[in-house]
């Protein structure tokens, strides 16, 4: 079989079988193929797509490629979640461990974010001590003794999701449905999961601006899964504006631990509530919690019963970190900088954008532009208003947290225009859109 045939075929338009697919991942991730020879599929695959047999062949030859984590003999389900990221993105630090206190056990293996701030990994390093690099044998005995563990994704994973997205970032074929999908999925086949939900950001401060690319970009998702045997739903969710207040690390983990005593803002406690309850549905596989909206009630009393904040206590305490942090969250990181900006005019809320308020906070040090940067742990931005609300010039509207002056100009300067202002009342924003479920594709 050869590489150049590969590409021709599908430059000309043609669906690629299993086979081809398969030997050509297998030999990149080999390096028995050059470079430019995958460049040329992976922009071929650009221009001509990839139909629903391909997609799945190639996610199933990308999660295939490394080690195909088994939980079974820990779990008899495994119920997972995904994120596509946005400004502001706790979830999984509430989520988790909410699902978790229902008594169905969690083992989660997450990545490290580029982007506006840091992934799930880098925001639980917040907490001093807390040991995100498990080996495969203590991720299992955190999950058996605890029923949750959140711990970094082995690079023995999916390979060749690694290798192939690398080359992706410098060739300018990231933009891609197929390869996005087979990507993200890849790893999560890889990582064990019996049923997926997937978090789906559009808007502003997302990768997917338009509900349609959004709606696109899940059905490929769903597809995929279903095809591949797992349980899955997708939630189509609004990244116009930041998700909750906080948008740092150690902000984020502060509001996820307030949401965890029931005392969060009210948009990103009823965001975790929507996302935990489609993954109860998942878990007890049509036999409990068959209806997400009879089950919000359960998960806010569980949110305010303490249960979901002592498993997430117990996961840090377990994973070697510093519980006092969580006990005192004045003990999390704090910046040296705090500067207010308040609001300029009198009038409504008409949109905060969170590409903007996304972008300030990776001024600031929040993020990562490249894989090699270092986090500021500490700094950030909290945006004390939403879009609707009716404000008196003077409102407090957003807190930034820096560490230096430099940082503290840039993210000013950032921000300015990221508040829209409206002389009549404007609706709130929903926070989803819609739902895909793997049972209709």
């Amino acid at each position: 079989m050869r590489m150049i045939d590969i590409i021709g075929k599908k430059r000309d338009g043609e669906s690629l079988t299993a086979e081809e697919i398969r030997h050509f991942v297998e030999a990149y991730t080999a390096g028995t193929i050059p470079d430019y020879q995958v460049s040329a599929l992976l922009m071929a695959i650009i221009f001509q797509g990839m139909d629903r047999g391909e997609i799945v062949a190639l996610t199933i030859a990308m999660a295939e490629s490394g080690d195909m984590l088994d939980l079974s003999d820990i779990l008899d389900y495994a119920v997972d979640k995904h994120s596509s990221g946005g400004v502001g993105d706790k979830t999984s630090l509430v989520v988790l461990p909410l699902v978790a206190a229902f008594g169905v056990p969690i083992a989660k293996m997450s990545g490290r974010g580029l982007g506006f701030t840091g992934g799930t990994l880098d925001k639980l390093e917040s907490i001093a001590g807390f040991n995100v690099n498990l080996s495969e044998d203590q991720f299992r005995r955190v999950a058996r003794d605890t029923g949750l563990v959140l711990a970094g994704q082995s690079k023995s994973l999916a390979p060749a999701d690694g290798k192939l997205y690398a080359l992706r970032d410098v060739t300018g074929t990231v933009a891609s449905l197929p390869l996005m999908a087979s990507s993200i999925m890849s790893k999560k086949l890889a990582a064990g999961a019996n049923g997926i939900v997937l978090d789906v950001k559009l808007g502003q401060g997302a990768f997917m601006k338009t509900l349609d690319e959004a709606r696109q970009l899940a059905t490929i998702m769903v597809r995929i899964g279903v095809d591949a045997g797992r349980d899955m739903v997708a939630l189509l969710s609004d990244m116009n504006q930041p998700l909750g207040v906080a948008v740092g690390n150690a902000l984020e983990v502060a509001e996820a631990v307030k949401t965890l005593r029931g005392q969060g803002p009210a948009d990103f406690e009823a965001h975790c509530v929507e996302v935990a309850a489609y993954m109860l549905r998942l878990a007890g596989q049509g036999k409990r919690w068959l209806d997400p909206r009879e089950t919000s009630d359960d998960l806010r009393r569980m949110l305010r019963g303490g249960a979901a904040l002592e498993h997430f206590r117990r996961m840090v305490e377990v994973q070697g970190g510093d519980v006092a942090r969580i006990d005192d969250l004045g003990k999390l990181p704090q910046a040296q900088i705090r500067e207010e900006l308040r609001a300029a005019e009198d009038g409504y809320i008409g949109g905060i954008h969170a590409d903007k308020v996304g972008l300030a906070t990776l001024a600031l040090g929040a993020g990562r532009a490249t894989k090699a940067e270092s986090i500021d742990h500490a700094v950030g931005i909290e945006v004390h208003a939403n879009v609707g609300d009716a404000v008196a010039r003077n409102d407090l509207l957003m807190t930034i947290h820096a560490n230096g002056q430099d940082a503290l100009r840039q993210a000013r300067s950032l921000l300015d225009g990221a508040v829209v202002y409206s002389d009549t009342p404007v609706d709130p924003l929903p926070l989803f859109y819609g739902v895909i479920d793997g049972a209709d594709v």
